[in-house]
């Protein structure tokens, strides 16, 4: 079974200019919206995701990367992982998105 994650729930990383975003299944324009909001006061920004709501993660960065931000940002690196639980034998995979301001 699934740990529920946050959405939106942002982090402080080591470095000021980045945040770290996690993408549920909220609906997807809104979660770009939200996350160009955040891009406009740091210079990257990671969004993670897993499961079922990886497409939705997706879709969130093509829209502000292709829509909202065409050729202001780039996604710079995408990070897959597959997390299995202790002793149960079934697997969750995870999707690392991270999107940069370019200027």
């Amino acid at each position: 079974m699934e740990e529920p994650i946050e959405p939106y729930g942002q982090e402080q990383t080591a470095k000021s200019e980045d945040a770290i975003i996690n993408i549920g299944n909220d609906p997807v324009m809104q979660s770009a919206v939200d996350i160009l909001s955040i891009l406009g006061k740091k210079n990257r920004v990671i969004l993670k995701s897993r499961g079922n709501s990886i497409p939705n993660a997706v879709a969130v960065a093509n829209i502000i990367t292709e829509k909202m931000l065409c050729g202001n940002s780039k996604i710079e690196k995408i990070n897959l992982d597959t997390v299995s639980a202790a002793g149960i034998g079934s697997m969750t995979s995870t999707i690392e998105i991270i999107l940069v301001k370019t200027q």
